[in-house]
């Protein structure tokens, strides 16, 4: 065992925190996909928390896109009036690592917060990006119009996505889902992150 496994092993850590120190100090070619492929093992053999996460999941996204639908038209006309383009907007994520290795991808919805020429305009504004690595993130961006400041501020932008968690590409608590281009620029321990379903209530939202 390496010397960050024993310690997470004496700190009497969850089950599974050896295996992630463990893939810390990995730096073989595949060591990366061995080391996720132990935590994903690890993961599924947890079928009663996963079976009950699961309905959980069911249950509570159903409730909410129910009490959400009537507003969410509201707010999708809203977002139609300031700016032209569709309401929702939709972006191929990462999703859980399959167990030979290999990557996941889905559509992940949101309702629209910026003009629709964002993408476009997303090379210009990277040297002005306020968070280091893979991921962009600028306070006052230019591209966000005045609707998106206020569904973005109370993360109602995400509402949507809770038809993801309906359909199982999500889960309603998990690490955020990330860009193709940014899972290219992901070390060993990023990497760790894919080995479970990403979610809408994760890390991200802390920041």
């Amino acid at each position: 065992m390496t010397v960050a496994a024993k310690e997470v092993t004496k700190s009497c850590a969850p089950a599974g925190a050896a295996l992630i120190a463990q893939a810390m100090d990995r730096r073989e070619g595949a060591g990366r996909y061995k080391a996720m492929q132990s935590i994903m093992d690890w993961d599924r053999s947890r079928l009663a928390y996963r079976a009950v996460k699961r309905a959980f999941d069911i249950v509570f996204s159903g409730a909410v896109l129910v009490v959400i639908a009537v507003p969410s038209l509201v707010l999708a006309a809203a977002i139609r009036l300031e700016s032209e383009g569709s309401p929702f907007y939709s972006q191929i994520r990462v999703g859980r690592t399959r167990p030979d290795g290999s990557l996941t991808t889905f559509r992940m919805w949101k309702f629209r917060s910026m003009y629709k020429d964002a993408d476009e305009r997303l090379a210009e504004l990277r040297e002005q990006n306020e968070i280091a690595g893979a991921m962009f993130k600028m306070k006052n961006d230019p591209r966000v119009t005045k609707i998106g400041k206020f569904i973005r501020k109370h993360s109602i932008d995400e509402f949507p996505q809770f038809l993801n968690v309906f359909m199982g590409q999500m889960s309603v608590v998990g690490p955020r889902p990330p860009l193709p281009n940014e899972v290219a620029e992901y070390t060993e321990y990023d990497l760790q992150r894919l080995a479970v379903k990403p979610g809408i209530t994760g890390w991200w939202q802390g920041d």
